[in-house]
Formats: C-alpha cells, structure tokens, sequence
C-alpha cells in the first residue's frame, strides 16, 4: 500500500512539475513578444536589467563625483542653425557670363538647397564673462550659434575667432559670473589615467563617460585633409564619445581641462571604442593668440620631415628610430639658419622629447613667430643642439594682427567690414559689405544692399579701404567685381570706369 502510494506522489508531481514548467515558459514567451516589439518601435533604446545598489567600497582616486561636479555646469550645448539657400543664377548679367565662369572659377550662382538645417554639440566656459571654446567643425558656416547652458539658459553667442588648424574655436556670449573650467596640463597626462569625457551627445545634455588615456601624439588625418598646415597630436582615450560630444570638455580626476574632444574612430559614425581630443596645451596657446592678435600665430621650423621607420633606419643607416627625420630646410628659415641641414634627426624641442613627427608639430605649435627654441639633434649619430629662431609663413618673424577695419563712403555707397562669424559661414577671408547703393554710382550694376565684395578684377578685397584702392588704380576700360550675398548667393557685376 505504502508502494503504491509512493509511486501516485511520483506521478502527481510529475505531473504538477510539467503544468508549472508549460506556464512559466508561456509567461516567458509572452513577455519576449513583447520585448521584441518595444525594440522594433525603438531601437535605438534599450532596456538595461535592474540594478540594486551594493555595499560595495570605490577605492580611493576611483571615484568620479568631483570631476563631475566640477566640470559639468561649465559644459554647454553649442547650438546651430544654417538658412536654407535656393535658386541657381546669379544676380547681375554678362553676354561673357560663360567666359566669367571660366575666370572666376566653377560654382558661381549656386546655392545649397532649400530649407534650414540644425546642428549641435559642446563647448566648455573657460573664463566667467563668457567666452566659450568649442570645435571649429561645430559651428563652421553657421547662421547663428546659440548655448544652452547647464541651468538651461539659452545665450546667443558670436564667434571671436576660429583655427581649421587646429580645429578650435572662441565663441562669447553676453553674460558674467558664469561656471569655468580650469586648464590642466596635457602633458603631465599619463598612459593609462582616468579622463572623464563631457558634454552633450546625441541631444543628451550633461553627460558624462569615463575612460583611460590609450594614447598620446596620435596623428589620425582627420584635419590635414586639404589642410597641409594642420596640427594633429591628439589624446586618444576610450571614454564614449558620440555625435554632439565635439568641443566637449575632456577632464582628469581633478576636473581640469586636458583636452577638447573632437573626433572618434568609428566605420558607424557611433562611439566604436576610441576617440580623440585636442590637449589643453594646444588649446590653451590658440585661445590667447584669438583673444590677443585676433589671428592665430603659428610658427614653422622650416624643415620638411618624415617619420623614421625600420626599414627607412637601416636605409637611412640612423642609429635610433625615436625621432623625426628631417628630408630638407627652407631657404632663409629658423632651421636653415641655425644650421640644421636634411639628414638630422630632431629627438628633443626645449627639452621635450619628440619620438614621431605629430608630436614635433604639436611643441612647435605652441609657439610664436620669434621665439627661440632648443632643438636637440643627431648627426651621423652624434648629440648636437641648436637654437632655433622660429618664422612665420613668410619667413618673418613678425606677428599677424587682424585689422581693425573701419567703414568707408566712396561714390556714395558705405562699405562695411565683415563680421567674423559672416566670414566664417561663407568661408571667405575678408571682404566688404555695401549699403545705400541706390544712392550711390553703384545702383546702375544691379548690385543690391548687403553684397560682399570680395574681389575687384583680380585684386583680392580684405577691408573696405581695398574697394576704394582698387577702384581708383583702374584706368578705364569693364572690370568686373565679384562677391557673395549673405545667403551664399554667389555674384559678380561689371562696372565701368571712364
């Protein structure tokens, strides 16, 4: 009797067991219809599991709040708008429209299609009355540049000055008393610290990723395409970085700025496990050149170089491979003069080792036309040290300063500068804007109020001073003057001169 009874308990809960078994897996398949379909109606959002939280102890050095606090409020959206521009003929009209199409260059007349566009991403307060560096891709061409700051007030910002070079910007806005962050030192950055990376990815306002420093001096092409004189020696860390994190803030444990983010290495164009930031030393030096001379100053060695390599060692017969090779000095140049010739190999810049070409681009950028260096050689294997006065582009050692322009009256049109920001959305160098052209010798052109004159027969026109002088050298005879609306309307007018 016992038997029997053991063996129908057996069987029940067999039973039972296979009952409770087809359930919970029903619950569970419905539960993943489910989910299947919350992930196609968004899939760019995913459910994470819930988290408890733990006892568990952050060891000292670990922990990421104070950077955080630090340097959060100081981070802003960098927001953007670029007018929608339409229409495919030029204003004016030449029986040689052909043959000016040919001599001005292709593209005259063309507009971008139709409609506003939107863009954004980050920048960082480095001084309290509110002057803001972002990325010089952020808010190149831009109609208007508005930040939204971390307490979500939104400012207007105008832009101070830009450096493609470098991929820097100086904006300012209109308001005092604001959260800065402080400048660190790039270069006491080691392999393998912490950096926090902040900013505002993906319209995600006040982020914050950490990460480790994998690499220093990194040379990944991004600027120097078509850009023969950009420096690249960027920070390479692992900390997430996505679309909207450019002109961000990367910091240390401290909250300082070591670097402004700027690029990843991605084939998605999402965060792929890399990214890269401009070191503060770079970004620090470009800034007071901005808010000084109103132009960057950039100074050259005068040597082309390469990198060294195995095989270009054993080639070469060199006896290191840390260093920079130099293939040849300019004529007249800083290198030429203190006698450095091709064939040396530059190993230190005032006392800062150089092991690869990026990272001799990036000392030399921190400095300006006139300053001394030390530059630290070898020669048929020989220690040898020179010191080096660095020229600008021309070979000089005088700084650049941007002009203060001031408007004209001539023929009774007033000619005004270009603001920097109208420069910089149209991709021109400098011009000058002409109103009351009605009242002026100018109305019978067809040239209408807010034109840019940016060229007077092949003369380029920087400043309005240079409409004035350009136009008075000419003789007599047709020449035509070329320039852009602020809408991107390209143009070109003939005037003529008796």
């Amino acid at each position: 009797m016992k038997t029997k009874q053991f063996i129908l308990g057996v069987a029940l809960s067999a039973v039972l067991g296979g009952s409770v078994a087809v359930g919970s897996y029903k619950l569970l398949e419905d539960g993943s219809i489910v989910s299947i379909e919350q992930q196609q109606q968004n899939p760019i959002v995913r459910y994470t599991s819930d988290m408890r939280s733990s006892n568990a102890i952050v060891p000292e050095g670990l922990n990421f709040i104070k950077a955080a606090q630090v340097s959060t409020p100081a981070v802003v959206h960098v927001m953007t708008e670029y007018s929608g521009r339409g229409g495919a003929t030029a204003r004016g009209n030449s029986p040689m429209d052909p043959f000016l199409r040919e001599f001005f260059g292709d593209g005259f007349g063309e507009r971008a299609p139709r409609g506003p566009q939107m863009g954004s991403g980050s920048g960082v307060i480095i001084a309290s009355n509110g002057y803001i560096v972002t990325n010089n891709h952020v808010i190149d061409k831009a109609d208007k540049i508005e930040v939204v700051m971390d307490d979500k007030r939104r400012l207007t910002a105008t832009l101070v000055g830009t450096d493609p070079t470098t991929d820097i910007a100086l904006l300012k806005v209109d308001a005092d008393k604001l959260p800065t962050v402080r400048y660190g030192n790039s270069d006491d950055l080691q392999i393998g610290e912490w950096v926090l990376a902040v900013g505002n990815p993906m319209n995600l306002t006040s982020t914050v990723t950490a990460g480790i420093v994998s690499a220093k001096g990194r040379n990944i092409d991004i600027l120097r395409r078509g850009n023969d004189m950009a420096i690249e020696s960027f920070i390479q860390t692992d900390a997430a970085v996505n679309p909207g994190n450019s002109g961000g803030a990367l910091v240390n444990l401290n909250g300082d700025l070591v670097g402004i983010n700027t690029a990843i290495a991605s084939q998605t164009g999402s965060f792929a496990g890399y990214s890269f930031a401009v070191p503060s030393a770079i970004v620090s030096k470009v800034v007071d050149d901005l808010l000084k001379y109103g132009e960057v100053q950039r100074a050259l060695l005068g040597a082309s170089i390469r990198e060294i390599d195995a095989s270009f060692a054993k080639e070469q017969n060199l006896k290191t491979l840390n260093g920079v090779y130099i293939n040849d000095v300019t004529e007249s140049s800083g290198a030429k003069e203190a006698g450095l010739k091709g064939g040396d190999v530059i190993v230190a810049i005032n006392g800062a080792r150089v092991a690869k070409s990026s990272e001799l681009l990036e000392q030399i950028a921190r400095y300006r036309p006139g300053d001394k260096v030390k530059v630290d050689y070898l020669r048929a294997g020989k220690e040898r040290s020179a010191s080096v006065t660095l020229k600008n582009l021309n070979n000089s050692t005088e700084l650049v300063k941007r002009s203060n322009a001031e408007p004209i009256t001539f023929d009774g049109a007033t000619f005004e500068p270009v603001s920097r920001q109208e420069l910089s959305k149209l991709g021109i160098t400098g011009g000058a804007k002409i109103t009351d052209v009605s009242d002026s010798e100018f109305r019978d052109t067809g040239m209408k109020d807010g034109f840019i004159i940016t060229k007077i027969d092949r003369f380029q026109v920087k400043e309005p001073a240079d409409v004035e002088r350009h136009l008075k050298n000419i003789d007599s005879g047709v020449v035509y003057i070329e320039g852009v609306y602020p809408d991107g309307l390209r143009a070109y007018y003939p005037i003529g001169k008796e």
